[in-house]
């Protein structure tokens, strides 16, 4: 393929940023993008820093803590994440322009060596200019006008921007064949995975809380003031990421970059951060598997999807990592899990006086706890999974159901999570029942604060959960109600007794 000649072809004007963002949008919510949760925001924060031009300081460091919520001691030395989600979403643009996005009038390329994307703006034949027809403007090649600056990668030299634009346009015939098989199979497990529940006998709600806001049934009620006006909330349960080896074995691998679902994994990657190095060295070629979830959270999401279609409700069921910014933005969104195991509510949980906490981060199971930081007098500073001292039989397990304010004004988030799987399966028994939700309203009403009339509260409860044989849920009980002190979109602020 050769050259436009300079004559023939006259540049555009570099986009401007509104025509970037819509661009980015336009990416995120392609097929080639919907699964790719991390990917998703990872573009959105650089390109959002590159479109501000709050590019200053922008290191390494600075995406890890800031977009991947990697604590302050993080140290890109020993954890390469960024550098691996970086390769990986230049890689993904490029999946992106060879399939849906090669028509699209903005080139979103993140060049090697650099952290930002640029945006670059097609050009069109000059002869033809005033008289071509969009699909004319479509085929025409790309002469690119760099809008923004990057950030430089350590340790990578700068490429050739010519070479990267040709380097698209001459992928095989096969090459777009098989993107175009993987962005349809892509597509169609997406779709089978949103999982959506029958009607009952009740019609269709357009508006919950209209419909149920003042319902006879507490628990309808209570359910109502959470939705609000969104008649397709979303659930997304935890799909933790483990090392499968070939035996069928699996291996948690708790920290660092990970791949899609059966790629292999860097040995290397594997030994640093699964939680048992030694025994990982072992186990021969490893491969990424994020295909489980927990009984209790199946059961949870069984029993709210039961409760949303007697409202008329159809709620679409997620694994974690699928949720995307829009998700957040246009539904109310019920987390189910603790941190540990869904990434979601280990980005998304607002902090309050009760938190999740593991003392050992490769020693999790039924290790962990959740901390009171201001106990009253009938309550405990900390609340751990309690079992048989003979048998080890699990008898006891905690959980915490928060209701917080969502992303955005008029949209909330529902975390339902116990330090066990079935932990959480009690806990979302607790609030979709009669006597859960009349003891939970209780409670928020006897509180030290009231919210404003016809405000949904919002609140963390702890609730305890009773076991039989380790796994079957006899009773859940509400042990303590702590309410936010701020209600705000940002989530922060702490709780008050």
């Amino acid at each position: 393929m050769a050259h436009a000649d300079a004559s023939a072809a006259t540049k555009c004007d570099a986009p401007s940023a509104e025509q970037c963002r819509q661009q980015i949008h336009r990416i995120i919510h392609s097929p080639t993008f919907r699964t790719a949760l991390t990917l998703q925001q990872l573009f959105q924060f650089v390109a959002d820093k590159a479109i501000a031009g709050t590019t200053e300081g922008l290191k390494e460091y600075t995406i890890g803590v800031e977009a991947f919520g990697r604590r302050e001691d993080f140290d890109p030395k020993t954890d390469p994440i960024v550098r691996v989600q970086i390769h990986r979403l230049r890689q993904k643009l490029k999946e992106y322009y060879v399939a849906e996005g090669s028509h699209d009038p903005i080139l979103i390329e993140i060049p090697k060596g650099h952290y930002l994307p640029s945006f670059e703006g097609a050009t069109v034949p000059g002869a033809n200019l005033s008289n071509s027809t969009s699909s004319q403007l479509d085929t025409t090649f790309p002469i690119a006008t760099p809008l923004l600056a990057h950030n430089v990668e350590p340790g990578d030299q700068k490429t050739s921007k010519e070479g990267r634009v040709f380097s698209w346009l001459l992928c095989s015939r096969a090459a777009i064949a098989v993107t175009a098989i993987a962005v349809f199979a892509t597509g169609f497990w997406a779709g089978n995975r949103q999982i959506r529940n029958a009607t009952g006998g009740e019609t269709a709600s357009s508006n919950p809380e209209l419909t149920f806001g003042k319902s006879a049934d507490p628990v309808k009620a209570f359910w109502a003031r959470f939705l609000g006006d969104d008649p397709a909330p979303v659930i997304a349960y935890p799909d933790a990421v483990f090392l499968l080896d070939d035996s069928n074995d699996l291996f948690r691998f708790r920290q660092g970059a990970s791949d899609s679902r059966g790629a292999r994994v860097d040995p290397h990657l594997a030994r640093q951060f699964a939680s048992n190095p030694a025994l990982v060295a072992q186990a021969g070629p490893l491969y990424y598997d994020n295909g489980y979830t927990g009984t209790g959270e199946l059961q949870g999401a069984a029993m709210l999807t039961s409760l949303f279609g007697q409202m008329g409700v159809k709620a679409t069921i997620k694994p974690s990592r699928d949720i995307t910014p829009d998700d957040l933005k246009q539904h109310n969104v019920i987390l189910l899990g603790s941190p540990f195991q869904n990434i979601a509510v280990a980005q998304l949980l607002s902090t309050g006086d009760f938190t999740f906490d593991n003392p050992d981060s490769r020693r999790e199971e039924w290790r962990a706890q959740i901390l009171n930081s201001h106990p009253r007098a009938d309550e405990s500073s900390a609340y751990h999974t309690e079992r048989d001292p003979t048998t080890q039989v699990l008898k006891t397990d905690y959980s915490l159901i928060t209701i917080q304010p969502g992303v955005v004004l008029g949209r909330h988030i529902a975390v339902l999570g116990g330090l066990d799987t079935k932990g959480t399966e009690g806990a979302i028994m607790f609030v979709t029942s009669r006597p859960g939700i009349e003891k939970l309203s209780k409670a928020i009403t006897a509180s030290s604060e009231s919210e404003p009339k016809g405000e949904l509260p919002l609140f963390q409860a702890l609730v305890r959960v009773r076991l039989e044989k380790g796994y079957q849920v006899l009773e859940a009980d509400l042990m303590a109600v702590h309410k936010f002190h701020a209600q705000n979109p940002s989530g922060t602020g702490g709780t008050t007794p």
